[in-house]
């Protein structure tokens, strides 16, 4: 059945909605948007969804609130927002409507919801506190959407919805954007599995563009590998592998004595002919060459051995 309209409350917004509405208007864009808390439009009807509002949850009936006495829980226990629950019945075909591969639907579902709408899910339930995130606390997505409200004195009685209509613009660019990295992370790993094949025992991993590639790497168990070298727009990159998703600790640093050297000083202290750049930091480095790029991560690995890196 496709809905005619959508209902969510009226009055402040709030993040869960918000980004409820993304899916939703994706799923059924020619549907209605309703904000109102009026009885006629929060009793469930075959004509709408209604979420956030109605003190009910029935999947059957089109209707996800969470507000209400026995409201709808996670199989660990953890409370559902609106958002929770319309990506539970909804994220999927949400997913299939972006032109995802159907091999992938099942994975981002599942990564989606634990990275992006569980917090969302357990902030407006009030089981996290924004404190958690520190002095970040008031530039996380929940609180930024939050600050597109109108201000106590607004008279102008649109405010309130051109502040949701703005809210939800942002918070689509930000799901979608999310969901494409993710996606792109799941084509990446392919072609690193792939590159890992071809590589063998050798230590030195090579790409055919700048990929995510730390966790094909992990999933692989290639514990051997040192550093990844790609191609860029203009030259070639050299880079580390770091140890874990937190951190910046790496299996092993580019050579200390190219720290901050560019182009001559660097080939001069290398020998490689087009090195043009090493981090300070010690955990990339350019060549205007992949050949040059190759000779550089030669030497780094017979560094990073005789240092005894495994």
């Amino acid at each position: 059945m496709i809905p005619d309209f959508l209902v969510t409350h009226s009055g402040g917004f709030h993040a869960d909605e918000s980004l409820s509405s993304v899916i939703l208007t994706r799923l059924f864009p020619k549907a209605r948007l309703v904000r109102s808390r009026a009885p006629e439009w929060i009793t469930p009807g075959a004509d709408r969804i209604i979420y956030d509002v109605g003190g009910a949850y029935d999947a059957a009936a089109q209707i996800f609130d969470h507000h209400q006495r026995g409201a709808p829980l996670r199989e660990d226990g953890q409370p559902f927002s609106s958002f929770g629950l319309v990506w539970k019945h909804y994220g999927r075909d949400y997913l299939a409507a972006l032109g995802l591969p159907p091999g992938h639907i099942e994975a981002l579902h599942a990564s989606f919801d634990s990275s992006f709408v569980l917090p969302v899910d357990l902030m407006d339930n009030g089981a996290l506190s924004p404190s958690i995130a520190g002095p970040l606390a008031g530039l996380t997505l929940p609180a930024l959407l939050e600050t597109l409200k109108p201000v106590f004195d607004e008279t102008d009685p649109d405010a309130e919805n051109r502040g949701f209509h703005a809210a939800l613009a942002i918070a689509r660019s930000f799901v979608e954007a999310r969901i494409g990295q993710s996606a792109a992370k799941l084509r990446a790993e392919g072609l690193v599995h792939q590159a890992i094949v071809d590589t063998g025992e050798g230590r030195v991993l090579e790409l055919p563009m700048g990929m995510p590639f730390r966790p094909a790497i992990v999933k692989a168990g290639a514990d051997h590998l040192l550093f990844v070298v790609h191609p860029r727009e203009k030259d070639w990159c050299l880079t580390t592998i770091r140890r874990a998703d937190e951190g910046f600790e790496v299996r092993a640093d580019l050579p200390a004595a190219w720290a901050g050297l560019t182009d001559r000083d660097l080939e001069a202290v290398c020998g490689v002919e087009g090195a043009s750049f090493c981090h300070n930091g010690r955990f990339v480095a350019a060549a205007r060459t992949r050949q040059a790029a190759l000779a550089m991560a030669d030497l780094a690995v017979k560094e990073a051995v005789s240092n005894g890196t495994r």
